[in-house]
């Protein structure tokens, strides 16, 4: 094993593998300290070890992606992501196929392991349009998966009650591809029964919760969970998760891997007829001949799953109620008893949805597989149940134990074989490690002649009265001196007494422990029989999907050959989940559940102790410690170590070998203790590795005592040489503005003794020279002059004649302030005057019109400011160029003042239709902008006021007379992108026509007058408005509320 020891200590070591002394309480210590430390994963060399901590943890952010990206595998602490970036980077980098196999039992967090790598992978590949929406598409069937595969159980809220292994394939340059997933042992028991406390498949709950009342009506469904049976008439609530929400989530995965709207509703019909057949019930009646029959109680849930499926209700009832039995040419109707017709629903049931998994995954796969002829590159991840021992095992947990022998068989040899191979490949010899080899186990239950399983295949085929009884009385002669099977009858052949042997009941020692397995039912769901009545009906059904999934009910391909039993199927698909395995290189994720009752950071020492046993972790760590426990690359040994030895401290001239060798021959160390391979060194015990880094720990401290004193000196040092050359240069500029400010102050008193000097001067010759009224004269000639020289200036920097330039030259002089603001006023006003002498009549009108519009919602309106850079056109529509709009033209005739293309609230429901609005000087109109038809016309004096908002929106309300001829239904909800030119142009015309201002109202709350009565209507500002208009709401017959942007 290669590793970084930074991180390993002997109280809480991150790898088991150096764990001394090694024990199952040691090994149980560890894990439990480092749990409560918030260290849910541990390594066992490149095994990794997680347990299910039942809360959110900060270890899964984008910054932690980017700490195990590219990362050292056992550099950094013991992650998911360390695992995931390792056989990334030897998919990438050494061009191998790799595997990640996550096991461990239900509730121990294999799927959110599964779905951790998945997102690491997506996360750290390249990025690129098309490469995202594979990635996408990849990330997005575990939603679907989920719902359709995974229920409630006593352990796990959401555990998966299916086996899968997802293929995702990659190009040389380390981009996804696609993928193909594969499903192994679909629960479909859990369809027709579960026990008190968990949930069916999360599908039907979801559905009830999260489909529309429309969807709920078309599939013949109620939303109460409490009436179906399939549901144990039980509600649906679940603490800590939101049926509805994941519906959704399911629907948006599902268009993501592009499943056509057709194909869900189809998905979901199927789902639906599930769920109904669970209220199929049969009475029991009698015939002429007193054999008992059965009939349907209630036709009503069977007309309703009929209509769905396209089918005669008396063909399902025919093929429900009997059996049609084929002896030689000869068919025979036989009637079912009410047992028998219970036992053949839930038969059809479990068929059923097996089937629509099994092509939801095949779907699947057509979306996101490869397209033949690239080359490309593999990484599978195994998600499988783990080792199951629990109070009553049955068939599901033979089968699912004996898929987890052959999972230890691979790990096993693989593990051996990976250490043999790097022995040999560092020139060191191989040492043969004993362990416990579980082939006698797997070819117990799969051999192919005597084998646990052909025996029961042998048993299901066999003519005559069939039983769990002869089938196990077959298994106590078959094994009776078999060390690994045991049964009360052969422990009685050995006289032994043992009372945790019931009968009924025989015993496997599985490498994780003893398993009794009772019986009852092995025969039943091995053969996993459907009647060909039940086949042949759905194949009559006229719902393509489900037709699809019933090839077998074809009457032109009826056969008489009975189909593969359950064990036969899944020992073929283990066989074949074995070879890709085999083809991989493996990395493994052992999950473990801390804790029965789902509690956050609880952790149970006997419940982790069991699945210590089931996993097989004593052993993982035993077959990694075989020979040399620690083993690291000479260069990286040397790096950590060197300071150990005074000759490779601080810096090793020679090769890295030479220097490693030299550490270790200058310490302690028993020969036996090394061995030194072409590229690595290796070190046999852990307890020489802790004494390595005792003693690196050690002279750490001393060489950092001793940096810490270099670097105080060369900081006093530093910091008295940065003060004394501070000090120099502080006390030089000191000097310098110290003379500089007495050079100032004595320039400044200079001056002054120099003006009063000048000044006194002055004064003298003033007084001899000039008369007392000399300075009134000279005051006064200097005020003209200074006038003059004003007015000549202004005269010749007057400003530009542009209406909006309001520049002026400011007054020279304070005295001449008021007569230059006069000047301004005037020059301005004569500039208007011309401005507007040589405006166009066209120009001038459309002014005029914007300065109503001013004079209407200036500060009124938070529209209004958008609304000034934009001229008002007035005619939008092209009346006279498109030839479509000539009635409406000539509706108009000259008179027209504005056409332009409106929205109609409509009064009932709020939903807005578009309509064409022409503005005369005597009506306003509505018209059908297809038909281009008025389908309104209103006279302007019908109109008794107009409400608009205060908002940046178009909607206004045009309140009409009671006695108006045109509004017999009422106001109009008009919604305008016009809105300010539309009520402008109508307020001019009002004024124009009939010398009237148009009542306009501006508010957020009013009321409006509809056919049925008076409409309270509310105008609310909200983000969830369409930024294309306001969106109107009915809130009940009285009531109306507008969203707007």
């Amino acid at each position: 094993m290669e590793t970084t020891t930074s991180l390993l200590d002997a109280a809480a070591a991150g790898d088991l593998v150096l764990l001394d002394p090694l024990t199952e309480q040691s090994l149980l210590q560890t894990l439990q300290e480092r749990f409560h430390r918030g260290d849910i994963y541990t390594y066992i060399g490149n095994v990794l070890i997680s347990v299910n901590p039942y809360r959110p943890l900060p270890i899964y952010t984008p910054e932690k992606v980017q700490e195990y990206h590219n990362c050292n595998f056992f550099a950094v602490k013991p992650h998911i992501y360390a695992i995931a970036d390792d056989a990334y980077h030897s998919l990438c980098d050494r061009d191998r196929d790799q595997c990640i196999l996550i096991t461990g039992e239900s509730g121990a967090g294999k799927t959110e392991a599964s779905k951790l790598v998945m997102s690491y992978v997506a996360a750290v590949s390249s990025k690129g349009e098309e490469v995202d929406k594979v990635k996408e598409q990849l990330l997005q069937s575990n939603p679907v998966l989920e719902a359709f595969g995974n229920a409630k159980t006593i352990r796990n809220d959401n555990s998966s009650r299916f086996g899968k292994y997802m293929d995702v394939e990659f190009d040389f340059k380390g981009e996804p591809l696609g993928g193909v997933i594969s499903n192994y042992l679909l629960e479909k028991s859990r369809i027709v029964r579960h026990v008190k406390g968990e949930r069916n498949f999360h599908i039907f709950y979801q559905l009830l919760a999260g489909g529309s009342a429309q969807l709920l009506q078309q599939l013949k469904l109620r939303q109460d969970c409490r009436h179906y049976g399939y549901l144990n008439h039980e509600s649906s609530a679940l603490s800590g998760m939101d049926d509805a929400a994941n519906f959704h989530a399911m629907q948006d995965a599902m268009r993501v891997i592009g499943f056509s709207p057709a194909e869900v509703t189809a998905l979901l019909e199927v789902t639906a007829v599930v769920l109904k057949l669970g209220n199929v019930q049969l009475s029991s009646s009698f015939q002429a001949s007193g054999m008992e029959s059965c009939s349907i109680a209630e036709p009503r849930e069977l007309q309703e799953i009929c209509e769905l499926i396209g089918l005669d209700p008396s063909v399902l009832e025919r093929a429900l109620c009997s059996r049609t039995v084929k002896a030689r040419d000869e068919a025979v109707l036989t009637a079912l008893s009410v047992p028998q017709g219970y036992y053949g629903r839930d038969a059809l049931a479990k068929n059923i949805y097996s089937r629509l998994f099994d092509w939801l995954v095949n779907r699947i796969n057509t979306s996101i597989q490869v397209k033949p002829g690239e080359q490309r590159k593999v990484m599978g991840v195994l998600d499988i149940y783990g080792f199951e021992i629990f109070q009553d095992n049955g068939f599901e947990q033979f089968i699912i134990n004996y898929c987890n022998e052959k999972l230890q068989q691979i790990f096993i040899l693989l593990t051996l074989k990976e250490e043999q191979e790097e022995y040999v490949r560092e020139g060191i010899q191989w040492t043969p490690v004993e362990f416990f080899d579980n082939s006698i186990i797997c070819n117990l239950i799969e051999n192919s002649t005597g084998g646990i399983l052909a025996m029961l295949d042998e048993e299901c085929l066999r003519p005559g009265v069939v039983n769990e009884d002869t089938f196990l009385a077959k298994l106590n002669q078959l094994f009776a001196t078999h060390k690994r099977y045991e049964s009360k009858e052969t422990q009685s052949a050995r006289h032994i007494m043992d009372a945790s042997l019931p009968p009924r009941c025989f015993r496997i020692h599985h490498y994780a422990g003893k398993v009794t397995y009772n019986v009852t039912g092995f025969i039943e769901k091995n053969n996993d029989l459907l009647f060909r009545d039940l086949s042949q009906a759905m194949w009559a059904a006229r719902h393509t999907l489900l037709r699809s999934l019933f090839p077998e009910g074809d009457p032109q391909k009826a056969s008489l050959k009975l189909p593969p039993t359950a064990g036969y199927q899944f020992k073929a698909s283990v066989a074949t989940l074995m070879k890709n395995l085999y083809s991989k290189n493996p990395n493994y994720i052992r999950c473990i559940k801390p804790n029965e009752t789902k509690a956050a950071m609880l952790f149970t020492p006997e419940l982790v102790l069991a699945q210590v046993r089931y996993l097989g972790l004593m052993e993982n760590v035993r077959v990694r410690r075989a020979g040399y426990a620690f083993r690291q690359l000479y260069g990286a040994f040397l790096s950590r170590y060197k300071m150990l030895s005074a000759r490779t401290w601080p810096r090793w001239a020679g090769s890295d070998r030479d220097g490693a060798e030299q550490v270790l021959a200058e310490l302690p160390i028993p020969a036996e203790e090394l061995a030194f391979g072409h590229t690595k060194v290796f070190i046999r015990s852990p307890r020489t590795l802790f004494d390595l880094e005792r003693r690196r720990q050690e002279r750490v401290a001393q060489l950092a005592t001793l940096i810490q004193k270099m670097f105080r000196g060369w900081r006093c040092r530093t910091q008295y040489q940065l003060m004394r050359k501070s000090q120099i240069l502080i006390s030089a500029w000191f000097r310098g503005h110290q003379q500089k400010n007495k050079y100032k102050q004595m320039k400044r008193s200079a001056l002054l003794i120099q003006a009063y000097a000048r000044g006194w001067k002055v004064r003298r010759a003033y007084r001899r020279y000039f008369r007392s009224g000399a300075s009134a004269c000279l005051s006064n000639f200097i005020y003209r002059r200074l006038v003059q020289k004003f007015l000549v200036g202004l005269g010749q920097n007057l400003p530009p004649l542009a209406v909006l330039d309001r520049t002026w030259p400011p007054a020279p002089y304070k005295f001449l302030a008021d007569a230059n603001q006069e000047l301004r006023s005037i020059f301005y006003r004569w500039k208007c005057k011309k401005y507007r002498e040589q405006l166009p009549p066209q120009r001038r009108a459309l002014l005029q019109a914007k300065l109503c519009a001013s004079e209407l919602f200036k500060d009124k309106k938070s529209l209004y400011p958008k609304s000034l850079p934009q001229p008002f056109q007035g005619e939008y529509l092209g009346l006279t160029q498109n030839p479509k709009y000539q009635k409406l033209n000539a509706v108009a005739k000259d008179k027209l003042v504005m056409a332009d293309t409106v929205q109609k609230v409509n009064r009932a429901s709020g939903k807005t239709v578009p309509r064409l609005l022409l503005l005369t000087k005597e009506h306003l109109v509505l018209a059908d902008p297809k038909a281009a038809q008025p389908k309104t016309v209103l006279s302007l004096g019908d109109i008794r006021s107009v409400t608009v908002t205060r908002f940046s929106d178009g909607f206004l309300a045009l309140h009409l007379k009671e006695t108006s001829t045109g509004g017999t239904k009422g106001d109009f909800l008009l919604v305008s992108s016009h809105l300010i030119e539309l009520v402008t142009r109508l307020h001019q015309t009002l004024m124009d026509t009939r010398a009237q201002a148009l009542p306009l109202h501006i508010t957020d709350q009013f009321s409006t007058r509809f056919q049925k009565g008076d409409v309270a209507v509310t105008v609310v500002e909200s983000p969830k408005a369409s930024s294309d208009g306001p969106v109107c709401k009915k809130r009940g017959s009285h009531k109306m509320e507008v969203l707007v942007h």
